[in-house]
């Protein structure tokens, strides 16, 4: 990924918020030199491995889980909020542009084997979502449902190698004009919009 310097993220704490916050991203694999990409939802672990781990399952009828068996590297994009920023918004002449986040992970990957892991791997991923509804739906994996279900997946974990994040929020402008921009964005109904705005004034110091 092109990253220039002021978009350069390397704050690991504001970098996980992230992948925590926009948890759904692409996993990209090159069998043959061929991309591969998978849509999925993930779950970072900061404590497996020296570099956290990403996890998650995928269709067992998914042929790209084949690919994670062979042990290469693969990618991980979780892409955050985006919104267009328009040069009216500028005291100096500029042009059109888009404010991002996003972030690349790559790492090995290997497959679940376990059943016990896999069972647990996935009611990871149903807490961590559910734990934000009113009346947190709780799965039920019990005798033929279970197997049934369990033998319908695969579950991975990749061992993070590199992470790389690009922070795209104006920091090219002057510090009046990220504020206007910001300013802007928090006034859209555009709920991206607003997500980009309060990333931009938690960099100013405004959040």
């Amino acid at each position: 990924m092109y990253i220039p310097e002021p978009f350069n993220e390397n704050r690991r704490e504001r970098i996980f918020a992230l992948v925590d916050a926009y948890p759904f991203g692409m996993l990209i694999t090159a069998p043959g030199g061929a991309p591969f990409v998978s849509h999925l939802p993930f779950v970072y672990e900061p404590t497996e491995g020296p570099n956290g781990s990403l996890v998650g399952h995928m269709a067992r009828a998914n042929p790209q889980w084949e690919h994670l068996a062979a042990g290469n590297e693969v990618l991980v994009v979780l892409q955050g909020p985006h919104a267009y920023v328009s040069p009216s918004w500028y005291s100096a002449p500029g042009v059109p542009t888009w404010n991002y986040a996003v972030v690349h992970v790559r790492g090995h990957p290997r497959i679940v084997e376990d059943e016990a892991r896999l069972e647990a791997l996935v009611a990871q991923l149903t807490h961590v979502h559910e734990s934000r509804m009113p009346i947190p739906w709780q799965p039920d994996l019990g005798g033929d449902r279970r197997a049934r279900l369990l033998g319908a997946i695969r579950g991975f974990e990749i061992e993070v190698t590199d992470v790389a994040a690009k922070f795209k929020l104006s920091q090219n402008r002057s510090p009046e004009d990220r504020a206007r921009v910001a300013g802007e964005l928090r006034k859209s109904e555009n709920q991206t919009d607003a997500a980009v705005a309060s990333l931009m004034f938690a960099d100013l110091g405004d959040g």
